[in-house]
């Protein structure tokens, strides 16, 4: 098989905000491809998901590491953990604990794994490496034990802003969101992105999903910053859960 090429840099790191940066992986497929985000704090900083881990985050993108960050993980499938196991202070839903995470960069192994039908799955889903010496098969997620438990109604503090945990069911059982009430913003990892949201994994539940967006729907959120894709603003959230609402309506709870 031909040798996959070297890619430098790995990560992509875009200021979105003063306060606010995103890191991403572009060499990764889409599907994999999730978003990191650092909110700077007046005490700490707090960084949302830890990508594939194909790469080492505190290598490459050291600055996330410089005021001793809180990470929380919104939920426990291989994009969002990879590099979970770098950070001192891992919060995330008793749910979500990363040890023995399902993870491969091959489509179809991983589709298997994961129980996703995806018939069309790349052989690779990479397309290059971050050294000379990364192997394909080598790769896994190393364990990550939560050092805190998070339960929906915890608060985050860094200081000067406060993010309430909202524990959101459906795409896996430990879904969380992080709302900041104070300006309107949620960080919703896989919960809401723009773009096709999959609830028929194995461990994904339909009902408690369409739960999850009702009350997802009832606050009050001025941007999304997504796992996946471009933020958006609440009126577009509005819209994908009402039209998520629509399509899964015949498994509403009796």
């Amino acid at each position: 098989m031909t040798r996959l090429p070297t890619r430098s840099p790995w990560f992509r790191v875009e200021r979105v905000t003063d306060d606010l940066t995103r890191v991403d992986e572009p060499h990764v497929h889409e599907l994999l491809r999730a978003n990191i985000w650092q909110l700077r704090g007046r005490d700490r900083d707090l960084v949302v998901d830890a990508g594939l881990g194909v790469a080492s985050l505190r290598a490459h993108v050291p600055r996330l590491f410089e005021r001793d960050p809180v990470l929380v993980l919104t939920h426990r499938h291989l994009d969002h953990v990879g590099s979970a196991h770098e950070f001192g202070d891992r919060r995330m839903h008793a749910a979500t604990e990363v040890d023995g995470t399902p993870a491969s960069l091959r489509g179809p192994e991983l589709a298997m794994l994961l129980g996703l039908e995806w018939p069309d799955a790349p052989a690779l889903l990479i397309d290059g490496v971050p050294s000379e010496t990364f192997g394909i098969d080598d790769y896994a997620i190393p364990p990550a034990p939560a050092t805190q438990h998070l339960a929906d109604g915890d608060v985050v503090d860094l200081g000067d802003r406060r993010l309430r945990v909202v524990h959101l069911p459906g795409h896996t059982p430990g879904c969380l969101c992080l709302f900041d009430e104070q300006s309107g913003a949620l960080f919703s990892g896989d919960v809401v992105y723009d773009d096709v949201l999959l609830d028929e994994l194995p461990e994904s539940d339909i009902p408690a999903y369409l739960d999850s967006m009702r009350r997802l729907r009832s606050l009050p959120v001025e941007i999304v910053y997504p796992g996946h894709g471009d933020p958006f603003p609440g009126a577009r959230l509005t819209e994908l859960v009402d039209a998520y609402l629509a399509a899964r309506s015949d498994h509403a709870s009796s």
